[in-house]
């Protein structure tokens, strides 16, 4: 057994010297994937069939059920759109300006608040063929997603935050300013 734990211990620090470890991948991938998404999910939000698969989700979220009223069906999908593309790009424009990283996320972590709180107010959100909750059904199960992408919305924000402090010290950079 102790064998085992000199091999695990030997690779671990193995890996905590690599530069995949040592690097700002993570927080790279991460801002890369979340534009990626706001692109993908922004697009189909001008498409008449998504603006019409998501209105019962928006006619139930408590943040963003005034959309429907205020520009019905295929105006509630252009503004998401819309700002989904804003969110998605001020998180692109991030990796070269923290500020607007910065607005990039908030605005994120506003959209998937949004969506998140759908699943508390939609109805059938949990399977009564399996017993109701925890079983999920294809809806919440889709939403919950958003529980994943509000986390790294924070995350970014966190970094992007931090990041500034270190460029904006008396104009010197430091660790975290890549």
């Amino acid at each position: 057994m102790s064998h085992l734990i000199r091999i695990y211990s030997s690779v671990i620090a193995h890996l905590s010297n690599s530069w995949l470890i040592r690097s700002d991948l993570d927080y790279h991938l991460l801002r890369a994937t979340m534009v990626f998404i706001f692109a993908l999910f922004g697009w189909s939000k001008w498409h008449a069939f998504e603006a019409e698969t998501i209105a019962p989700l928006i006619a139930h979220a408590p943040l963003i059920f005034w959309l429907l009223p205020a520009f019905g069906v295929r105006g509630a999908g252009w503004f998401l759109g819309a700002a989904e593309w804003t969110f998605g790009s001020l998180i692109f424009l991030g990796f070269w300006n923290k500020p607007l990283g910065i607005l990039g996320a908030a605005g994120s972590l506003f959209t998937y608040a949004s969506t998140t709180t759908i699943i508390l107010f939609i109805p059938d959100a949990w399977a009564p063929q399996a017993g109701g909750f925890p079983s999920i059904t294809m809806t919440s199960g889709f939403l919950f997603k958003d529980i994943v992408l509000f986390a790294a919305s924070f995350y970014l924000l966190r970094q992007d935050i931090v990041r500034s402090r270190w460029v904006n010290v008396a104009g010197a950079t430091g660790p975290g300013t890549t």
